[in-house]
């Protein structure tokens, strides 16, 4: 079959009125409604919302929370991850990813050093999840202008909710894996003070070993190099299992109290601290003996070869402090909510030696006041103010990033207009940004302002259409503006640019959703326009025997669609059965004959058949399809086609009423060699191989 009549019959099969069974709310905490989405000033009916949202809640955020954040949402509509290694994996959204993805954890800011390389690790942690939300489109702006591809917030439990009906309120996790021989554990305990103050703690452990992979472990081309330069380093290259210095020991402690009023006030505080030591991936090195070339030259085999990753740690240790509260008023607004955080972030990058060769240092602060209307004449909405500050250094060998500061201020507004059939909604976001480095001896300041404006239509029969439009606007980041230095990491010496402009964006979005008896869809369609996007290229210079990258500016195009959705075809008994579907898919280019962005996730497919019963047990098999990736970029290299094959078993041993489950699962059965073409690392760090996993989660 060929790609077109195979990229069709994936749409036809997707198109069918399909959509997965309804996830058993987690009932540990009066868990929401997964159509409510609380990524907002107020809870929002995700059914009416204009723009496309995901929500992983309960039995599927169990199944599948990992290690890191990105790898945990890597099977949502439209999210792909950067995938260095297991332990170091931010979320990438429609192709969108670094500054242009706000990572947070219960609305707040992970600050971290996350978006400054692909090796940096999101200081959040997926084990303590409750909750998370997956918000794509211009909605994600009232969370900053870097939510320009949009946001992820991780809601934990940490400042409490809810008065818990019992003195004392348990939950618990625990899991283990084996193509990583990974065990983790997590509990939280929420106590009962009197007064309205309710006492919270928590803490995880996680480890993990190197993980095995399907396959060869080094990709096609870097086996033919390798074949070519003969020697040992051949038959190194066609090594399979194990990915060396992979394995991860991470530890996470919190406690928080917070008082809980009748009346809906509230106010409550949280201290935690996060410890996260894990490696990167080694790379392959290709010793070339060629007489052209000199001893002060080396080819571009010799670069990759000569600044290779050996047995590198990186060290994490985080302290944040978190604030949460909330205050009923009268007249036109019905609530007041303040939200704040504070962290100390430090990393070292440890050599195999034992020395740091650099760390990073990064504290940080975010505050956010927003006023919430009383609806009126189905009127409703809330405005506020949101303050940001940072301050980055960074010392050592790998250092190419100078030290800087960023201040940001932003005013925002999200307003909403029920007409009964129809739904209108709008926003607006205003933003003044400060980032300076005293060591380039550069300060920009700038202005953004973003707009958005959309609404939703009743179309009968459980259909609802939806659109949106947005004008929106980023301020360059200081590692865009001011880095300058060897980063071994991506293998390339970075440059930026102090005189970039606000780089700006004209999108739309169209979603279609429909549910009935026995089935639900969701079809979204997205096109961004981007003037002044900025994006690494590559220059053909040699720096420091690395390769050189520019940061660069020039006009780029986004479209794509995702389709999800599931079908009852049978029911037996008190057995339903439910045949389900996922497809996604992004292009990009640089307009004016830029060619490909880089890192663009290809055509990807989820189908699969579930069974679940009232009496608490279930499961599912799936087969997960990536097309070959062969529109790129500047020094990448194609990504091959993959087809894996998982299974899962969930049971409530207790009933279907219970908190506790077991879930059992067997990922990419076939044990396939796979490779996610949105990775720095994808030729010398494929993906999971056959991969057993057993987790289980209770309450009391």
């Amino acid at each position: 079959m060929t790609r077109p009549h195979a990229l069709f019959a994936l749409l036809l099969m997707s198109a069918a009125p399909v959509f997965a069974a309804e996830d058993q709310s987690d009932r540990q905490h009066g868990e929401q409604d997964p159509e409510i989405i609380v990524t907002a000033p107020y809870a929002r009916d995700k059914r009416l919302v204009a723009t496309a949202i995901s929500v992983l809640s309960g039995t599927e955020l169990q199944r599948q929370t990992r290690s890191s954040i990105g790898e945990t949402l890597a099977r949502q509509p439209g999210v792909t991850s950067s995938f260095f290694g297991p332990n170091a994996s931010r979320p990438i959204l429609r192709g969108l990813d670094n500054e242009r993805v706000r990572v947070l954890t219960d609305g707040i800011g992970s600050f971290d050093v996350s978006n400054t390389s692909v090796d940096h690790a999101v200081a959040v942690n997926p084990l303590l999840a409750d909750r998370v939300e997956i918000v794509r489109g211009p909605a994600a702006l009232l969370y900053g202008s870097g939510a320009i591809g949009g946001v992820v917030n991780m809601r934990d439990l940490r400042i409490p909710r809810e008065v818990p009906d019992s003195a004392v309120h348990v939950d618990a996790a625990a899991g283990v894996a084996s193509a990583a021989d990974e065990r983790n554990v997590a509990a939280s305990l929420n106590a009962r003070l009197g007064g309205g103050f309710v006492a919270h703690v928590d803490a995880s452990i996680f480890g993990s070993g190197d993980y095995r992979t399907g396959g060869f472990i080094f990709g096609r081309e870097l086996r033919e190099e390798a074949a070519e330069a003969g020697g040992e380093v051949a038959e190194e290259a066609r090594a399979r299992g194990r990915v060396e210095n992979t394995a991860a020991r991470t530890w996470d402690v919190g406690g928080g109290i917070a008082w809980i009023g009748q009346d809906g006030a509230s106010l409550g505080v949280a201290v935690s601290h996060l410890a996260n030591r894990y490696g990167i991936p080694n790379t392959l090195e290709i010793e070339h003996h060629d007489e052209d070339h000199h001893d002060d030259h080396h080819d571009d085999h010799d670069d990759h070869a000569g600044h290779a990753h050996e047995d590198i740690t990186l060290d994490m240790r985080q302290t944040r402090v978190d604030v949460r509260g909330s205050l009923p008023l009268g007249g036109a607004f019905k609530q007041l909510n303040v939200r704040g955080g504070w962290a100390d972030y430090r990393h070292d990058e440890i050599e195999d030696t034992g020395e740091i060769g650099t760390s990073f240092f990064n504290r940080s602060w975010e505050g956010r006041i927003e006023l919430v209307q009383e609806t009126r004449g189905g009127w409703q909405g809330a405005s506020g103010v949101q303050m940001f500050s940072r301050n980055f250094r960074a010392v050592g060998e790998e250092a190419y990033i100078p030290a800087n500061e960023t201040r940001q201020i932003g005013l925002f507004t999200l307003q909403e207009l029920d007409l009964g059939r129809v739904r209108l909604e709008g926003g607006a976001r205003y933003e003044h940004a400060n980032v300076k480095s005293a060591i380039v001896g550069r300060e920009r300041r700038f202005d953004s302002v973003s707009l958005s404006a959309g609404g939703s239509l009743d179309l009968g029969r459980g259909f609802r259409l939806a659109a949106s439009l947005a004008r929106t606007e980023r301020a360059p980041s200081a590692e865009e503006l001011f880095a300058n230095g060897a980063h071994a990491a991506t293998r390339a010496f970075e440059i930026g640019n102090a005189d970039f402009r606000t780089e700006r964006q004209l999108g739309a979005e169209a979603v279609l959703r429909g549910r009935g008896t026995g089935w639900r869809i969701e079809l979204s369609a997205f096109l961004n326009r981007f003037d002044n996007y900025i994006f690494l290229s590559p220059t053909g210079a040699e720096e420091d025997d690395l390769p050189v990258f520019r940061y660069a500016q020039a006009d780029a195009r986004f479209y794509g669609f995702e389709i999800e959705g599931s079908l009852k075809v049978v029911q037996l008994g008190q057995t339903r059965i439910d045949v389900t579907s996922m497809v996604d898919y992004t292009r990009a280019s640089i307009l004016r004959g830029g060619g490909a962005v880089p890192r663009i996730p290809p055509l990807r497919s989820i189908v699969g058949i579930e069974a679940g019963s009232a009496a608490g047990i279930g499961g599912r098999l799936e087969v997960e399809h990536v097309t070959r990736q062969d529109r790129i970029a500047g020094f990448e290299t194609q990504t091959p086609a993959f087809t894996m094959v998982n299974a899962s078993l969930n049971w409530q041993p207790f009933g279907p009423d219970s908190a506790t489950s077991v879930i059992v699962q067997a990922n990419n059965i076939f044990d396939v060699e796979a490779r996610r073409h949105s990775s720095f690392l994808k030729d010398v760090a494929p993906l999971f191989g056959r991969d057993l996993r057993l987790s289980i989660r209770t309450a009391f």
